[in-house]
């Protein structure tokens, strides 16, 4: 009897494949958007980070900057990854 109820609570666990509710298309389309305006910010980010460095570079602040970069290219990985990372822990 303990097999079958733990049968059962596996199937209840397991989503499978699952089906899209009505309306998917439409959150498909706001997580696209999404997407896409965080990259936008990730552009404008490098963007920014490249005037501070041109406006400050004769103070010393060149691993500042370096730091600010890193951290904005982090995230322009991680935003254009975020499909991979999402299946790989699906």
């Amino acid at each position: 009897m303990t097999s079958l109820a733990a049968s059962q609570l596996l199937a209840v666990v397991d989503p499978g494949e699952g089906v899209a509710p009505p309306g998917a298309e439409g959150i498909a389309t706001i997580v696209q958007w999404v997407a896409w305006t965080v990259l936008a910010v990730c552009v404008v980010g490098v963007l920014l980070v490249g005037a501070r460095m041109a406006l400050a570079h004769r103070r010393g602040e060149g691993a500042e900057h370096a730091l600010s970069l890193a951290y904005v290219l982090g995230g322009a990985v991680l935003v254009g990854s975020a499909s991979g990372l999402i299946a790989a822990l699906v």
